[in-house]
């Protein structure tokens, strides 16, 4: 029995994490061996399931113990570390490929505070195996095709889902994809060529910048705002640059949680409008938001509007699915360049979806990740602000707070001096076009309720204020 103090200041799952990393520590428990579910150790220490949950996220993320999906917590062995020596790194530290080989390769004793994704513990119950069960056998087995644009069934299953945002489209003008970063490529495949012009949101997801180089196209940033894109910007950029897209983040837009308001967005189509502007826009987050939320594609009625979206993160990351919409004249295009690049989706992932929408469970699963996220997202918020983050602007929503360091502080060699420690950190730069002393933060609200990163910011922020402040002093001495 782990003995908890109910009238300490330290939160019941602080206390549950440590007690449990000491005998794990310790050896009590060997490798493999099995811990307490969440609902019998929620019963046997009579706190609430989400209490343990917390303190056996954060003991995943130390390395401690392990997530089996459904088999439960397991003491994490020790010879991961050779499996680790074999890994090739895709990229260079801190770039958009590393960063995103590293929130997805969940090395042992990382913390990824500012990871893009739920942890693992959240999702293993999304699609029990009695729905991909019944996803195979709806599907006719493992021989079965899929349609190079989806399965019929689910396009229709997907056009309800965004008819219930307020989109209208019908199953003919949906298509589905391997997740968003497949979208985006379609989009690059489909509609740019060499020497194009491209605005895109500054700060913004960084795989679209990678990609639209990839595609030797010209970027031009347009700040982006807490309520959208700044329309002065945008307006001139259409100006000079005559740009063939513009990609957009409505809903709580990556890395800065922030929404759009409806005017902005009633301004953005009258200006892509007005000078011949595509607009390709990305709602990956969109399931997270917590109420209704305006989307450009909803606006429009998609006249000159790419919509696309993902399950990935709400859903499941070994379930790759995504899907876009639009005109049938721009959905035709995309077609042709999801069969020259992929031939088509995967039956098997595309039956288990929907056999998953078709039993109402996925509305049921994102209604839980909302309220959790919420209560997560306020524990980040206070730690931060403790450990001295500045959060200018708080989130509408979902996975993300966007945090500045304070006023000396090199966020270059703080991001690397937390990986030597043991944590993932992103730096603004890494979300900018072309902004290299961004001083800003992207934090996981998840992985950043976390007491390791609360006094690991706490220390290292306060110790270089302290030096910063102190050299000041020598470099400008005061006179009498």
């Amino acid at each position: 029995m782990i003995p908890l103090d109910r009238n300490s200041a330290v939160p019941l799952a602080d206390q549950i994490e440590s007690r449990l990393a000491a005998w794990v520590q310790a050896g009590r428990w060997p490798a493999g061996a099995k811990l307490p579910s969440i609902r019998a150790l929620a019963a046997q220490l009579q706190v609430s399931p989400n209490t343990v949950v917390t303190a056996y996220d954060r003991l995943v993320a130390q390395g401690l113990i392990d997530s089996r999906g459904t088999a439960g917590f397991f003491v994490a062995g020790t010879a991961s570390s050779a499996a680790i020596d074999t890994l090739l790194e895709a990229g260079e530290e801190q770039d958009a490929v590393w960063l995103v080989q590293q929130a997805h390769e969940l090395r042992a004793g990382v913390l990824p505070a500012s990871s893009g994704a739920l942890p693992l513990s959240w999702l293993e119950d999304a699609i029990p195996a009695s729905v991909v069960q019944r996803g195979l056998a709806r599907g006719g087995g493992m021989a079965s095709r899929c349609p190079p644009q989806g399965v019929p069934e689910l396009r229709e299953r997907i056009a309800m889902l965004m008819r219930s945002q307020g989109i209208a489209v019908d199953a003919s003008r949906v298509l589905t994809t391997y997740g968003g970063t497949h979208g985006i490529d379609l989009v690059c495949r489909a509609f740019l060529h060499p020497g194009d012009s491209v605005l895109v949101e500054e700060p913004g997801y960084f795989l679209l910048f990678d990609r639209l180089r990839e595609a030797g196209v010209r970027i031009v940033p347009i700040t982006r705002r807490h309520d959208g894109p700044d329309l002065a910007e945008l307006e001139a950029a259409c100006i000079e640059h005559r740009p063939r897209l513009f990609f957009v983040q409505s809903v709580l837009h990556n890395p800065t949680g922030w929404g759009s308001s409806a005017a902005n967005l009633h301004r953005v189509l009258m200006l892509a409008e007005r000078h011949g502007v595509l607009i390709a826009e990305d709602d990956v987050h969109g399931h997270f938001h917590p109420g209704p939320a305006t989307r450009l594609a909803q606006l429009s009625e998609l006249r000159g509007v790419v919509y696309y979206s993902s399950f990935c993160k709400a859903l499941s990351p070994a379930l790759r699915l995504g899907y876009m919409a639009a005109e049938p004249a721009l959905l035709k295009p995309l077609l042709r360049a999801k069969i020259r690049s992929v031939l088509t989706t995967a039956a098997l992932n595309e039956f288990v979806l929907l056999e998953l929408l078709a039993s109402g469970r996925f509305r049921k699963h994102l209604d839980r990740l909302q309220r959790k996220l919420a209560s997560a997202r306020a524990a980040a918020s206070r730690q931060l602000r403790q450990a001295g983050i500045l959060l200018e602007r708080p989130a509408e929503g979902g996975l993300f707070l966007w945090g500045a360091l304070p006023s000396g502080i090199d966020v270059d060699l703080l991001v690397r001096d937390a990986y030597r420690n043991g944590i993932l950190l992103a730096r603004g730069a890494a979300f900018a076009a072309d902004a290299p002393g961004d001083p800003h933060l992207r934090f996981n609200v998840v992985f950043s309720q976390h007491a390791r990163l609360a006094a690991y910011l706490s220390q290292r922020l306060l110790a270089w204020s302290h030096a910063h402040a102190a050299l000041s002093r020598v470099a400008s001495p005061s006179t009498k």
